[in-house]
This record gives C-alpha cells, structure tokens and sequence, in this order.
C-alpha cells in the first residue's frame, strides 16, 4: 500500500495542484489589479443590418450589460454598460451572463476591453501538462522542462537583442537555434550517442536547407518574397527578421524527422547487432520516406490554418487570388518549402551519420 501510495503522490499532487490554481483564477479576482465585472444580466436593446460597398451584409447588435463589479474600492456594486458586436464576431464579441470581463472605467464612461480569458487558458494548459507527465511520466517532465527553459533562453535572446538594437539580429537567433537543439536533445534523449548523432543531422540539415535557400532568395533577388507584409518589419530588417523565422521553424521540423530515424535505426541495431552500415543507412531512408509526406503536410496545414482567415476575408472583399496569395500566403509559402528542403536533405545526413556511428566494431550499440 506504500508502495503504491508513493507512486501516485506526485500524479495525485499534479492533479489536485492545478485545479486548485485553475479555481483560483476564477475567484482570486480581487488579487487583480485592473477592474473586472461579472456579467449578471444581458438584454438586446437594438439590431440593424449593415452593408459594406462590397456588399457583404452582417446584422450589428446593442447589448445592455449588467454587471457586479469583483474588485477595487467599488467592489459589489452594480454598473450598466453597453456593447456593440455583430453576428460575424469578426472584431466584436457578444457577452453572456456569468462572463468575466475586463473594463476600464473613468467618471464620464465605462469600456469594456476585453474577456478575462485565463481560466479557459490555463485549464487547456493544465490538462496538457496533466495527460502529458502521466502518459510518459519521466519523459513527459523531461519534455516539459525542455520547453520552460527554451522559453526563458528566448526571452532573455529578445532582452539581448533589445540592448544590440538588432545588430547581428540573424546571428543572434542562428546561435539561438543551436541551444534550443542541444538543451531539447539533452533533456529529452540524455548524453548519448544517440543524442549525438540526432543533434548533429539535425543542424547538417538546417544548415544545408537554409544554405540553399538563402543562395536561391539571391540568385532570384528575392522576387516573389513580399516582406512588407511581415508583422514589425519598421522594428528590424525584413530579410533578418524573415530568416530567423524560417531557422526556427525548419530546425523544429528537422529535429522531429531526425528524432524518429535515428531512434528506429537504434532500436534495428539493437534487435539486429550484425546488421551492416549498408543495411542501416537503407532502413534510414525507407523510414525518412515514410514520415517524410506526413510531416511535411502537417506543416503546410499549419501555414494554411494560420492564413486562413485574413485569405477568405480578401477574397470575400473581392480581391484576386494572386494578390491575395502574395499578401497573406507567400511568406508561408516560402518558409514551408525552406522546411520541406530541409525534411528531404535531412533524411541522407541522418542515415548516412547513424549508419557510420552505430556500426562499431565491436557490434553493439552504445
């Protein structure tokens, strides 16, 4: 019974842990400093329909909010204010009773800013974390601690580069990239060879992918690359800025495929130990072919879900496919391909690194 006591402690603490903290962002609204009020009752007062030049037709509504105010000197009072949001909810939002709301209030006028979100968020991310640590337990935590500590290395690169003023902005991140690789790898897999052999394929690849990509943006002088439609691009300079992005998102592709040869390549071996580096390589291959299309769809679907909504709201306003692919679709586009690039070079170098190194001459893997 103890045994079994002190293996569920930790799942049990996770548990009740989070809850509690879930709960508690829903009820320590007083702890807040910006005011929020808490919708008690909602009435329609006014519809009309719209239309815009282009003909698309919405219906706009006026709503009556009342509310109790949870925190501040005022706490408990009743206030009334009202919100305008229309039936697409492309901009707007239609509140409900029990809502929590973020307001702003001055003696002539009360706003309100926005939903209080957090409990819905950081519910989402407490069943994550939960089924997370309790379906792979250690290599959960593992992962977990992986990715807290990319975040806090990232924060403190932007911190970094804030003080730079962006000088060598591309340098900075490319560095960057070889530490979320090496910290994730180490976390993840230990100080093995194969953590080694993965680590090494994973920046062959990014390397190479990104090489040649960068030769043909300048043999094409970047045509077709429309980097004013990048989010900040008065902040840094474009071309940087664009591929850093791109560094990043293919050393995570990267390292996804890398991950899962060279673990299938150890499991052979190990099954296998007279299995020659030949046969090794070939296995590498057939394995990267086959999580080669899955994967580099998964990131297409990715880009595609992310420019969605702006492509359909252009298109919807009457603007052509082409223009509408060069401003909402051609970064991702690119940065898909640079990816792609990267998956298919990334398959040869994992293969042929893993076949060379597992093959020792003692026959064992180590």
């Amino acid at each position: 019974m103890g045994k079994q006591l002190r293996r569920w402690w930790r799942p049990i603490l996770l548990i009740v842990g989070g809850l509690l903290l879930v709960i508690g962002t829903r009820y320590a609204v007083p702890l807040y400093r910006q005011s929020i009020m808490q919708v008690t009752a909602s009435k329609v007062t006014r519809m009309t329909k719209t239309e815009d030049e282009f003909n698309n037709r919405d219906h706009q509504y006026t709503q009556q909010l009342t509310g109790r105010l949870l925190n501040g000197s005022q706490r408990g009072q009743l206030i009334h204010v009202k919100n305008v949001y229309t039936a697409s909810g492309a901009f707007d939002q239609k509140y409900r009773v029990g809502d929590q709301v973020f307001i702003s209030m001055t003696r002539k006028s009360i706003l309100i800013k926005g939903l209080k979100r957090d409990t819905v968020l950081l519910t989402l991310l407490w069943l994550a974390v939960v089924l997370l640590v309790l379906m792979l337990h250690r290599a959960g935590m593992m992962a977990l601690l992986s990715v807290l500590l990319n975040l806090v290395i990232f924060f403190l690169a932007i911190e970094l580069d804030l003080v730079l003023h962006s000088n060598g902005f591309l340098w900075l991140f490319g560095g960057l990239a070889l530490v979320f690789a090496l910290l994730t790898l180490w976390l993840i897999l230990g100080p093995t060879k194969q953590m080694v052999i993965t680590f090494a394929a994973t920046v062959s690849g990014t390397v190479l992918s990104m090489g040649l990509s960068v030769l043909v943006l300048v043999l094409t002088q970047h045509k077709g690359i429309y980097y004013e439609t990048m989010d900040y691009v008065t902040q840094v300079a474009p071309q940087p800025l664009f591929l850093a992005a791109t560094l990043l998102g293919s050393l995570g592709a990267v390292m996804d495929e890398s991950t899962g040869i060279v673990a299938t390549l150890f499991e052979l071996k190990a099954d296998k130990p007279e299995i020659s580096a030949l046969e090794l390589f070939q296995a590498g291959r057939q394995v990267g072919t086959a999580i080669m299309g899955p994967l580099i769809s998964v990131l297409l679907l990715i880009f595609i879900a992310e420019t969605m909504p702006i492509a359909l709201l252009l298109l919807k306003n009457g603007n052509s496919w082409g223009y509408t692919f060069s401003m909402t679709m051609s970064l991702g586009m690119a940065q898909s391909l640079i990816s792609g690039i990267g998956i298919v070079l990334a398959i040869p170098v994992v293969s042929f690194l893993a076949s060379r190194l597992l093959v020792t001459k003692a026959g064992a893997v180590k």
